[in-house]
């Protein structure tokens, strides 16, 4: 059997029961604790067919280092997919592909955060660099709340190489940039489109900058120059939805 993920907070637990039961493999919840949010998930995986193994607190923060709200799961592992199924899926999808790209996002708390935005905005795959990226730890999984388990994150050799196939795919390359000109709400984000959101600070690589063909910003009205990585990334995908929904 391949290696199992781990999955734990009610927030996760929840997601994966309402999108992805299939997956739970093993259910542990903490023993005694009865309140309405324990309930719920109770109820959701018992009409699943899920069986749940109760447990004393001190097992249960072995397992996941004591974050875990009194709910863990080992799920099975997401699809795995690779730059060739990227490009495939693109050329197969029935609907006008998005894609995200993270150039640099190095915090796990970030890259599930995006990955939760990911998958409420309609986003088909969020793709990172292999080298200097956050990998879909445990803790990335917990913050996205089960868009782990639907949203695939794929891992790319050559960032800048990848995103001018995307191009010669038919989409355009959008990166968010703090001296663009041009803001979210002027651009035309609808259509076939990679959204580009570079690390805190540094924001995107050269070479990835180069690559886009338009830079887009969030006008900002107060004092601070900038936003969360993952606030941002909230921020313009949204503004993508918006666009396609007005369409």
């Amino acid at each position: 059997m391949a290696k199992l993920d781990q999955a734990y907070g009610i927030h996760a637990i929840q997601s994966l029961l309402k999108s992805a039961p299939k997956k739970i493999v093993e259910l542990y919840l903490a023993e005694g604790r009865q309140d309405q949010r324990m309930q719920k998930v109770v109820t959701a995986a018992q009409k699943q067919g899920i069986p749940i193994k109760l447990v004393d607190k001190k097992t249960l923060d072995s397992m996941s280092d004591g974050k875990h709200q009194g709910v863990f799961a080992y799920v099975m592992p997401g699809k795995k997919l690779d730059e060739a199924a990227l490009y495939e899926m693109v050329q197969t999808l029935d609907s006008e592909p998005l894609i995200l790209v993270l150039d640099g996002v190095t915090d796990p708390h970030n890259l599930g955060a995006c990955m939760r935005s990911a998958d409420a905005s309609g986003v088909d795959a969020v793709v990172v660099p292999k080298d200097n990226s956050a990998s879909l730890n445990d803790v990335a999984r917990k913050v996205a709340c089960g868009a782990a388990e639907t949203v695939p994150l794929i891992p790319v050799t050559n960032l800048a190489r990848s995103l001018k196939k995307l191009q010669e795919l038919g989409l355009w390359v959008y990166g968010a940039a703090g001296e663009a000109e041009q803001t979210i709400y002027d651009a035309t984000l609808s259509g076939p489109r990679v959204i580009v959101m570079g690390a805190e600070g540094d924001g995107m690589r050269r070479l990835t900058r180069e690559t886009c063909d338009e830079l887009i910003k969030i006008p900002m009205q107060g004092s601070v120059s900038s936003l969360n990585v993952s606030v941002a990334t909230g921020v313009v995908l949204f503004e993508v939805l918006r666009q396609r929904l007005n369409r």
